[in-house]
């Protein structure tokens, strides 16, 4: 009994502890009601009256020393927990944290992309409500009153209120900045809009437009056909070419149509581009004399052009995506090939 109380008195010289896992696991080993102490008190009423003083004094000393060491080292592991937490070294001993990084939506990143094109000419982003009155959304940009635009098969009308509508486009924002600033302006207004439309592969009744305004003196068409050839390079590729088709909007006249060469084919034709080689991407033109007028500047002095386009479609051409309905599913499949354009 003697030996072993000699050999428990030199594992406790040893002992430290590493972990609150590792010091409770010996204090039950050597101090709980079944550990190696308790069982040598037992022991202890059976040894030999002639060595009873030696045993009993050893025993109490062990009993002694392991009830301090356990102490001690409770209070080691305590001050070294709490110094690691105020310490900006990583614990390696922790598990990893493997969350899946996000990504932004492919309308965003390429919103984003428009916007600072433009900003590099000298462009500011402007913004307005998403229900407007019809004065802002219809009358101040030459629709009148009989307009097909105005019925609810096209609009989304608040209420029974025929003059408060969901904006079917960002020229309403473009009106706002004409009354209350006076030219030249330079602004381009993204946003989303609404139309009462049938949900389609190329169709839906939400989606996003970029429109522009330039006003300043003199200023002419071949202004506003550099200033598109110039976006359409900057986003489709320095080969791309631009060409524009007679229209016609109630606010711009002249107006136009503008397409881009096609960039997957090079104009040669194919499916994307319907083998005409070309792609339709936005609207614009010179904006009415009469609209300048409406938002009180004068037309005798300046002129400006306006532009107008999608961003579902500027999208879907430049991912190559066919189904525009995808954009607003939230399938994470779908968004997150979008990691990387972030």
């Amino acid at each position: 009994m003697i030996e072993r109380m000699q050999q428990l008195l030199g594992e406790l010289e040893e002992f430290s502890a590493t972990t609150p896992e590792v010091l409770e696991a010996y204090r039950n080993k050597m101090l709980s009601k079944k550990g190696v102490i308790a069982e040598l008190f037992n022991e202890f009423k059976s040894v030999d009256p002639a060595l009873r003083r030696e045993t009993g004094k050893m025993l109490n000393e062990l009993k002694e020393k392991a009830i301090a060491k356990i102490a001690h080292a409770k209070d080691l592991l305590d001050q070294a927990l709490e110094a690691q937490k105020g310490s900006d070294v990583p614990d390696l001993s922790m598990p990893a944290d493997f969350a899946p990084l996000g990504a932004r939506h492919p309308i965003s990143i390429v919103r984003n992309r428009i916007n600072g094109i433009f900003e590099k000419i000298g462009f500011v982003i402007s913004d307005g409500p998403e229900m407007e009155d019809d004065w802002h959304n219809f009358s101040a940009l030459n629709f009148p009153l009989e307009h097909p635009a105005r019925d609810m098969q096209d609009t989304f009308f608040i209420g029974k209120n025929p003059d408060l509508a969901l904006r079917t486009h960002t020229s309403s924002v473009q009106v706002r900045v004409m009354e209350s600033q006076k030219p030249p302006i330079r602004t381009i207004s993204p946003g989303r809009v609404f139309r009462n439309e049938a949900i389609s592969a190329r169709a839906h009744c939400i989606f996003h437009q970029v429109e522009g305004l330039y006003i300043d003196k003199g200023v002419s068409f071949a202004d506003m056909r550099q200033t598109l050839l110039y976006f359409a390079r900057e986003m489709f590729g320095e080969n791309t070419e631009i060409r524009l088709r007679p229209s016609f909007f109630p606010f711009t006249e002249p107006s136009a149509e503008m397409d881009v060469s096609c960039s997957i084919c090079g104009g040669k034709g194919c499916n994307l581009c319907k083998y005409t080689g070309w792609i339709e991407i936005m609207g614009c033109g010179m904006v009415d004399p009469s609209v300048l007028e409406n938002c009180g500047i004068d037309s005798k002095i300046y002129s400006g052009f306006a532009f107008g386009m999608g961003i579902e479609r500027i999208t879907m051409l430049t991912y190559q995506i066919k189904d525009l309905r995808m954009f607003f599913e939230n399938d994470l499949r779908f968004l997150q090939q979008f990691r990387a354009a972030t």
